[in-house]
């Protein structure tokens, strides 16, 4: 391979990281609905790139179950569905609560500093949360982020990512729906609170209860109203 092909290459394989990243955005904070379908004339106008990079993308997304194959005339947003929500909060519940309880053995001083300045950049950003709840999203999951990398494993760090954005989709309904209702954010304050009242007393049990009925929560709100689900099924 010549210099200049290789250079080519290199500039290819970056374009289409580039666009996974872009794209795997856009699907999980729903800019492409589930079940929508993904026209190459549509993505190469809002990427700015050609077919073969955007095929790229979209075959590492079609691993990562966020697009799927429809009948091998293209590719779609992944459908979201009532039992794939509930086994993937179910799930995550799970993951979450073995990241606290390994936390809150291995965790240090500079662990518990990390979860007090995360807690309070999303509590400072609370106000707003109705104007921008992607960035109020963003530093929530920093927060949650800054208590679990205290279990310090990496191989499980990976799972728990991995269920947050298969999750993100769901959660950006609950977002949409809720966060605009004090009465649901103060109780997802409270939640915040009493969460890190139970990690500074190193209170496993009370740590781990709490987390699962936190994170299940958005998936009960949208159990209750399945419309939301199937209104956001393009088909």
């Amino acid at each position: 391979m010549t210099e200049s092909s290789s250079l080519k290459r290199a500039s290819k394989d970056n374009s289409a990281l580039k666009v996974v990243g872009q794209l795997k955005q856009d699907i999980l904070t729903g800019f492409f609905k589930p079940g929508e379908k993904l026209k190459m004339t549509r993505l190469k106008e809002r990427y700015q790139l050609g077919v073969s990079p955007l095929r790229e993308a979209l075959s590492q997304l079609l691993i990562e179950q966020l697009v799927v194959v429809e009948n091998q005339r293209g590719f779609k947003v992944h459908p979201i569905s009532r039992e794939e929500m509930l086994d993937i909060y179910q799930t995550r519940a799970q993951i979450e609560s073995l990241c606290v309880g390994l936390a809150i053995e291995r965790g240090d001083d500079e662990w518990e500093a990390g979860i007090i300045a995360a807690a309070h950049k999303m509590r400072k950003f609370g106000a707003q949360v109705d104007k921008d709840p992607q960035e109020w999203e963003r530093r929530h999951q920093a927060f949650h982020t800054a208590i679990a990398v205290g279990c310090q494993s990496p191989a499980l760090l990976h799972v728990r990512r991995s269920l947050y954005e298969k999750a993100s989709r769901y959660r950006n309904l609950w977002l949409k729906k809720n966060m605009a209702d004090s009465s649901v954010f103060d109780t997802n304050q409270q939640e915040h609170d009493a969460l890190i009242e139970a990690l500074m007393s190193r209170d496993s049990k009370q740590a781990k209860a709490i987390i699962e009925q936190h994170l299940l929560s958005p998936s009960k709100a949208l159990d209750e109203n399945p419309k939301l689900l199937d209104q956001k099924n393009s088909g």
